[in-house]
């Protein structure tokens, strides 16, 4: 809980680089939650509470991944790969996959200090 905690508090901050774990136990929570609340939607007939969620969480699901993709050397505007069908979403999921590289044009190598940020 604590990534995501942490991904919330810098949920504007497109610099810097974020490690993997930070951004999968992020997307994990995310979807955890997301599921919940569609669960709790359909039981009352409606899709507000996923619908306002989502749309809380847009601006730190795309600053993490920008942050992510940071980490692995890449600019943020990759995510934007994710927009050709199939192939793209494919592309951005191994870059987000992907190790992160040394000391790059986005900062230090946060596993090299042992920070989760």
């Amino acid at each position: 809980m604590e990534y995501f905690i942490s991904a919330l508090k810098k949920y504007a901050e497109f610099s810097g680089r974020a490690r993997r774990k930070e951004y999968w136990m992020f997307s994990l929570i995310y979807m955890v939650i997301s599921i919940i609340l569609s669960v709790i939607d359909a039981a009352i007939g409606m899709q507000l509470l996923s619908l306002i969620f989502s749309l809380g969480m847009l601006i730190p699901c795309i600053s993490i991944a920008a942050r992510r993709l940071h980490d692995t050397g890449r600019s943020g505007w990759w995510q934007l790969i994710a927009l050709i069908p199939i192939i793209g979403l494919i592309v951005l999921i191994v870059f987000l996959a992907s190790d992160s590289h040394d000391d790059n044009n986005y900062g230090a190598n946060p596993k090299g200090n042992g920070a989760f940020a």
